[in-house]
């Protein structure tokens, strides 16, 4: 009622992002009213992402073509395989430019107080994955919480049957620590420290 509707439309969407607030999304509002120019780029940028951007055939990490440029690299350790929730993980571990092996994007963890179960993950991808390929080792990289413990114990007894050696990466983080949020030097650590399970 105090704003034109336009505006508050978009105040109301702006709340729905993550962390955004009302008054966060408030000033994001006015500054794109003072700023059209960057509220065009935005825009697009958004549609952009909408309509180009969607799952690579081969890990589910998110890219712009068929497969994703780390699956299309022929450089990378085709004998490792690192299993995460999301891609932002992903991108967290690309970041340290340490590890060189391949990745398996999950698309989230077990967690049935928020309604996702094992069946909405892409862990019966990752089953096949492993029965078709030569993997060497597969690392898990999930977060050190509750969800993310499950996540792994659900999928090494899935895995087990195929005799490949299974690593967790060692964690410098607390309990409950979230993967993108780690500088680079603590996932270095955490890769060179991964153990067996």
């Amino acid at each position: 009622m105090y704003y034109a509707k336009p505006l508050a439309r978009l105040i109301g969407e702006l709340e729905k992002l993550p962390g955004v607030g009302p008054k966060f999304a408030q000033r994001f509002a006015f500054y794109l009213l003072r700023n059209p120019n960057d509220a065009r780029l935005l825009s697009q940028a958004i549609l952009d992402v909408g309509e180009r951007i969607s799952a690579c055939s081969v890990c589910y990490n998110f890219t712009d073509q068929e497969v994703c440029e780390i699956c299309a690299n022929d450089r990378r350790d085709r004998g490792l395989l690192c299993v995460v929730a999301e891609p932002r993980d992903l991108i967290a571990i690309e970041k340290t430019n340490e590890y060189r092996g391949l990745y398996h994007v999950l698309g989230g963890v077990i967690s049935p107080q928020d309604g996702i179960m094992q069946d909405m993950l892409r862990i019966r991808e990752l089953i096949e994955r492993v029965g078709t390929g030569d993997f060497q080792e597969i690392i898990f990289a999930l977060n050190a919480n509750l969800e993310g413990d499950t996540t792994r114990f659900v999928i090494r007894r899935a895995l087990e049957p195929f005799n490949v050696p299974m690593s967790v990466i060692a964690f410098g983080l607390p309990a409950g620590g979230e993967l993108d949020y780690a500088d680079q030097a603590t996932l270095i650590q955490a890769l060179e420290g991964r153990r067996k399970m």
